[in-house]
């Protein structure tokens, strides 16, 4: 990244450009890039391609003023934090499902920081509804936070096998971690270092696959300033409040649509997308 593109990040979060590396520097960024950037499927749906390559995640989340799902949005990240200063290293994940059920191998990124204050996190800003902060990497037992209580662990034998193939007919690898929210596992963790590149393959089957919850809905979702979260589901517009509070509103119009779109999530679009694939989400992502 050029010293205009980080200006340019750091001024779609309304963050000040750290001093140095820290954990603080971390956590403020972490908090501001899940209040201001969509999670968000929409150009799957939209007929745009998706891509990892650095300069195009930048113009779509930086130029464009989109978001992304995990790929486009800790990818991005991972490119803010490195020209910062950070440490960053890239994590393949396989997302619980159904029974237990781990999804594709790099069927999530989620990213292992170091910051010059000597810490280690983990941080995800591409998981939809999950921990605000960064979580402490080498910490095992419960870490609280306002999206819950999470807790990263040695994996063991995951409960109904893995769908997809590979990745230990099953079983944990030596070394992989589950990350859980409230007691519920909700990705594992290889810990062995990756490129973005690596996940490209995974990007492709989560934009293309039947089989992927993503083809199958429509999701525009961030994290708002008390701590709640607002939902855009196709026409489905859910408030969630930091203490569980939920409003729900069906949208009638396209303009409603286009303009939550536009002044909730600062998305311009021209059309309302429609779900190329219906069927039923199982998981936030």
């Amino acid at each position: 990244m050029n010293p205009a593109q980080i200006d340019a990040y750091l001024g779609r979060l309304g963050a000040a450009r750290p001093a140095r590396p820290t954990a603080d520097a971390l956590r403020e960024l972490h908090l501001l890039h899940l209040r201001t950037v969509p999670f968000e499927n929409l150009s799957i749906h939209l007929g745009e391609e998706i891509s990892l390559a650095e300069e195009r995640l930048l113009e779509k989340v930086v130029g464009a003023g989109r978001g992304g799902f995990c790929y486009e949005l800790n990818g991005a990240f991972s490119v803010l934090l490195t020209a910062l200063g950070f440490e960053v290293t890239p994590l393949a994940g396989r997302v619980y499902g159904a029974e237990g059920r781990l999804g594709i191998p790099y069927d999530h990124l989620a990213l292992r920081v170091r910051t010059a204050d000597g810490g280690e996190w983990l941080a995800d800003v591409g998981f939809g509804a999950h921990s605000h902060y960064p979580l402490a990497f080498a910490e095992r037992g419960e870490q609280a936070d306002p999206g819950g209580t999470f807790r990263i662990a040695e994996a063991g034998p995951d409960a109904a096998g893995a769908r997809g193939g590979g990745g230990g007919g099953g079983r944990a690898v030596g070394g992989d971690l589950d990350v859980l929210r409230d007691g519920q596992p909700q990705y594992r963790l290889d810990v062995r270092p990756r490129v973005l590149g690596d996940f490209t393959a995974g990007a492709w089957w989560h934009s293309t696959s039947p089989s992927s919850h993503f083809t199958r809905s429509l999701v525009c979702s961030r994290l708002t300033g008390d701590g709640g979260w607002i939902t855009l589901s196709g026409r489905t517009l859910t408030e969630t409040a930091a203490d569980g509070a939920r409003g729900v509103r069906e949208l009638e119009r396209d303009e409603e649509v286009l303009g939550v779109y536009r002044e909730r999530f600062g998305i311009e679009l021209d059309c309302v997308p429609a779900v190329r694939n219906p069927g039923k989400v199982n998981r936030n992502g």
